[in-house]
Parts: C-alpha cells; sequence; structure tokens
C-alpha cells in the first residue's frame, strides 16, 4: 500500500508515508467513510455539471480569516505556512513570519521565504462554487476557504504552480512532478468527499483514470460540519 505523510512529516521526507486522510469528528454525528481505495472513492462522488458559474464572485469566500487561534495575530495563511514548514520559520510581531523551508510537491520544489509560496485551496474556490458551494451560506463559504479542519483543503505551494492550476480541475491540469499524481487525485477526492461538492462528467473520468493507477490507495474522510 502506498502511504502518506501529511504537512511537515510529508515534506521533510520528500516522500508519500500514508494516504488514509482522517478529518475531525463531525458535529452532526455523520460516520466517516471507513477505508475506501481510491477508485471506490471516487465512483461516490456525484457527478453533475457545474452550475451557476457566471454568479462566482471571489469575495463570496470570505479569506484569510483569523485562523484558528483567534489572538495570536496569524491568519490562517499563516498557521497553514507555519504548519507546513519542514523548518520552522521564526514568527515574530504581527505574525511576520523570517527564515523557514517548505516543499512544494506539486512541482518537487524547496522553498525558502514564505513570500515565494501560495496558499493553494486544493479544490479551487471557483471549483467549488460551480460544484455546489453556490447553494451554501456566506458562513459555510467562509469555513470551506479557511478550513484547517483537514490536513489537504489547504495546501503551501511555489507561486508559479498555484497560479498555473488557478481554477481548473484535474481534467484541465495537474501538478507538473509525475510523484505528485496519486497524492494530489487523493486530495481532490477528499476535498470533494468532505465539503459535498459534485464532480463534472471529464472530471469524473479523469478522476477514475488517476485512481486505476493508485489501486492501493486508501481514504477515509468525515464530512465538514
Amino acid at each position: 500500500m502506498i502511504t502518506y505523510l501529511t504537512r511537515a512529516a510529508a515534506a521533510a521526507t520528500f516522500t508519500l508515508a500514508s494516504l488514509a486522510v482522517t478529518t475531525p469528528a463531525h458535529a452532526g454525528g455523520v460516520a466517516p467513510v471507513d477505508f475506501l481505495t481510491l477508485p471506490a472513492a471516487v465512483a461516490t462522488l456525484p457527478v453533475a455539471e457545474e452550475a451557476q458559474n457566471e454568479t462566482y464572485d471571489r469575495a463570496r469566500f470570505k479569506h484569510w480569516n483569523k485562523g484558528l487561534n483567534l489572538t495570536d495575530g496569524c491568519s490562517t495563511r499563516s498557521e497553514v505556512l507555519i504548519s507546513e514548514a519542514v523548518e520552522a520559520p521564526t514568527v515574530g510581531a504581527n505574525c511576520s513570519l523570517t527564515g523557514g523551508v517548505w516543499w512544494s510537491y506539486y512541482d518537487e520544489t524547496e522553498v525558502r521565504s514564505a513570500s515565494g509560496l501560495d496558499i493553494d485551496h486544493m479544490v479551487p474556490l471557483k471549483e467549488a462554487w460551480g460544484s455546489g458551494a453556490w447553494e451554501w451560506t456566506a458562513e459555510r463559504r467562509e469555513a470551506y476557504a479557511n478550513d484547517q479542519g483537514s490536513p489537504v483543503s489547504l495546501i503551501a505551494v511555489t507561486a508559479r504552480s498555484n497560479r498555473a492550476k488557478a481554477d481548473k480541475d484535474p481534467a484541465q491540469w495537474m501538478p507538473a512532478a509525475a510523484s505528485a499524481r496519486c497524492r494530489y487525485a487523493t486530495e481532490w477526492t477528499v476535498t470533494k468527499l468532505r465539503w459535498g461538492l459534485s464532480v463534472d462528467p471529464a472530471e469524473a473520468d479523469t478522476l477514475q483514470a488517476l485512481a486505476a493507477e493508485c489501486p492501493g490507495v486508501i481514504v477515509q474522510f468525515e464530512p465538514a460540519e
């Protein structure tokens, strides 16, 4: 079985160490989907054409908010950078970050300055909107845009790779590094399942093909609150 370490551990080793993904318990008591293979997980995704794309506005997703610690002066963006650092940065006044080392798995690049990184929404905001978030409340969209309850929703990557990805789904864009394929397909699938988002037909076909390359990958998730 392929395995995968999330965040700093994955970056530190530059290897996949476990592809089982877990998230905090759902307040509503919804049971997690336990130990699905990646092909089975992809098969559970609802398939539907994207909707309401013409009404998308990035401002409908409030980000970055004050993060998990409301007293440390760090935004969600900064908290993700701190948690994903291979070598921890120094955190100064107003959560200014100096030093530190990160690993961008999209393009297998070591980054030594926080300014060289973007925090990527694994499923981009526009993609989420067209896949069901257009029906959500503003509060749920803010929760989505700042989701640190799952280790795969927000990923620190090189700015160039994030901007190349933009709003594209896996049928339109994949990370440059061949080593990223199984991890990326899994994290995309987990995020869509976690938030109850649909996939369009081309996206579903691409995910099915990717999942076939990764038959030993195991997925576990819980729905977002």
